[in-house]
C-alpha cells in the first residue's frame, strides 16, 4: 500500500475510530411481499410518507412498490409499471438501482404523496399513509423524448414547501442522456397550464438523472449536472469542457473558503475528477488516467474538518482506490486487495456511500461486493480498512438516518427482504441534530441511484 504519510499519523487516524467500534446490530427485518430483484431495475428510498415525523422505507423492483413504516409495518403494495430499469442510456432513466419514486407534500394539504412516472408516461400522485390514488396526469412531452422517465420533487420558489416538480427525460434514440427538463408547480401541472421553465440543454450524467441541492443557501433548488442550472432554468455554469462522459455526480462543501457548495464529477474518457463551483471550475485532477468511475465524499481524517474524495478506479478485478484532498491532490491509493477480508470478492465493492456511522466527526464508507449479491462493509477510505464486514446477499445497498439518533444506519435488500442494521455502541455526539433536517440530504437521498448514491 502507498502512502505519503508516516506511519505515526496514520496510526492517530485510526485512534477514535477503534475506540467505539461495536458489531453490527440488525434493528429490523422487513419481509416486503413483492418480487425479489431479478435485474438492476428498481431501488429504495426512504422519507416519511405518513406524516409521523419518521422516515419509512419504500422499495421498488419493476412492476411493484412496496412501503413500510418505520417499524416496518405494511402500508401498502402497489402494482404498476414502474418507470425503473437498467441502463439509462439504452432503457432511460432512472438508471440502475434507481427507486423512480419521490415523496413530498406536493399538493399542500398536509399530507406527503408519493410521486412516480409509469412507462405510459403518466404521472401518478399516490397518498402516502394508505396508497389511494389522488391525481393522475400526462405532462406534454419535448419532441425529442419518448416520454417523461423521471420525476422528482423540488423546491424553486424558495417558500421552504415541496411544490415543485422537475420532470427529465432522455432523447428517444441513440445514446440516451437526460437532456430533456420541464419544471412545473406540480398545482399548475395538474390544471394542465404552463411550466415554469424547460431546456434541451441540461448536460447529465451519462448513467444518472438529475441531481438536486440548494447551492447557494438562498432556499432554491439548483439543477446539478455537468451543467448546473439554476431555480429558474439559467445555465449558471458547465464543467471544464471534457472527452467522453459524467459518470457520477456528488455535492459537498469540499472548499469552505469560497462561497456555496460544490459538485463533484468523475469523468469517462478523458478520466478525471473536477469539482465545480457556483463561479465556474474550480479544479480538475487525474491519476495516471485511471477512470475514476465511483467516489465516496467526505471527512475522512481524524482531527480534520477536510473532505477528501476517493474514488474506486474502474478494474473489474483487483481494484485500486485512490483519493485526492480538497485542492485535488492525490494523497493515498492501495490496492483493494490488499485490505479486504479474505474471502471478499476479487471485483472490489460497489453502491459505495458515505455514512455517518460512529457518531465521530470521522466518516466512513459503506458498500457491496461488487457484481454479486453479496457481503456489506464499512470502511476507512483513506486506508481501506475494514471497519465492519455484515454477511449478506445484498442485491442493493441504501445508507440513511432512520433510527432516530441522528447517525446513519446501513438498509440492504436482500431478495424480498429488507434488513436495517445499525452501530450499538453508544453515540458520542447525541446532541447532533437530525440529519434529515438539513433539506440538502433529503433531496440528495431522493435523487439517486448506482453511479451516484
Amino acid at each position: 500500500m502507498k502512502r505519503l504519510l508516516p506511519l505515526c499519523c496514520l496510526f492517530v487516524w485510526f485512534v477514535g475510530v477503534s475506540e467505539i467500534r461495536a458489531e453490527v446490530a440488525n434493528a429490523l427485518t422487513i419481509q416486503l411481499g413483492i418480487p425479489a430483484p431479478t435485474d438492476s431495475g428498481g431501488g429504495i428510498l426512504v422519507a416519511d410518507v405518513n406524516n409521523d415525523q419518521r422516515p419509512d422505507y419504500l422499495v421498488t423492483v419493476p412492476g411493484h412498490l412496496a412501503v413500510f413504516d418505520n417499524g416496518g409495518r405494511k402500508l401498502w403494495i402497489a402494482e404498476a409499471d414502474l418507470g425503473v430499469g437498467g441502463q439509462s442510456e439504452s432503457q432511460g432513466l432512472p438508471g440502475h438501482h434507481g427507486p423512480g419514486v419521490a415523496v413530498g407534500d406536493v399538493d399542500g394539504d398536509g399530507r406527503a404523496e408519493v410521486v412516480y412516472l409509469t412507462k405510459d408516461g403518466v404521472l401518478h400522485a399516490i397518498d402516502g399513509a394508505d396508497g389511494s390514488l389522488k391525481k393522475l396526469v400526462k405532462p406534454p412531452v419535448p419532441e425529442d423524448a419518448k416520454r417523461w422517465e423521471l420525476a422528482m420533487i423540488a423546491d424553486f420558489s424558495g417558500r421552504g414547501e415541496d411544490r415543485d416538480i422537475l420532470l427529465q427525460a432522455t432523447n428517444k434514440s441513440g445514446y440516451r442522456t437526460g437532456r430533456h427538463l420541464a419544471a412545473y408547480r406540480f398545482a399548475d401541472l395538474v390544471q394542465g397550464k404552463k411550466p415554469l421553465w424547460t431546456t434541451d440543454k441540461f448536460v447529465s450524467c451519462a448513467h444518472n438523472g438529475a441531481r438536486l441541492a440548494d447551492l447557494d443557501g438562498d432556499g432554491r433548488d439548483e439543477v446539478l449536472g455537468a451543467t448546473i442550472f439554476s431555480s429558474d432554468g439559467q445555465l449558471l455554469t458547465q464543467a471544464t469542457p471534457f472527452r467522453g462522459h459524467m459518470d457520477s455526480v456528488f455535492v459537498a462543501d469540499v472548499r469552505p473558503e469560497l462561497a456555496g457548495l460544490e459538485v463533484i464529477l468523475l469523468e469517462e474518457g478523458s478520466n478525471y475528477v473536477q469539482v465545480l463551483g457556483l463561479k465556474g471550475p474550480i479544479w480538475r485532477s487525474d491519476f495516471r488516467r485511471q477512470e475514476p468511475q465511483n467516489a465516496a465524499i467526505g471527512r475522512f481524517k481524524s482531527g480534520s474538518d477536510e473532505t477528501y474524495l476517493w474514488c474506486r478506479s474502474r478494474y473489474n478485478e483487483h481494484q485500486k482506490p485512490f483519493v485526492f484532498d480538497s485542492r485535488g491532490t492525490k494523497v493515498f491509493d492501495y490496492k483493494m486487495d490488499d485490505v479486504a477480508p479474505k474471502d471478499w470478492t476479487a471485483s472490489g465493492v460497489e453502491v459505495i456511500h458515505t455514512i455517518d456511522w460512529t457518531g465521530g466527526p470521522v466518516q466512513m464508507a459503506c458498500a457491496k461486493e461488487r457484481h454479486t449479491s453479496g457481503d456489506v462493509c464499512v470502511f476507512e477510505p483513506l486506508t481501506g480498512r475494514f471497519v465492519e464486514h455484515i454477511k449478506q446477499q445484498a442485491d442493493r445497498l441504501y445508507v440513511a438516518d432512520v433510527l432516530g439518533d441522528w447517525r446513519e444506519e446501513i438498509i440492504v435488500l436482500a431478495g424480498n427482504e429488507l434488513s436495517i442494521y445499525q452501530n450499538p455502541a453508544p453515540n458520542p455526539r447525541p446532541e447532533q441534530p437530525r440529519l434529515w433536517t438539513n433539506r440538502n440530504y433529503r433531496r440528495l437521498k431522493q435523487c439517486h441511484n448506482y453511479y451516484s448514491p
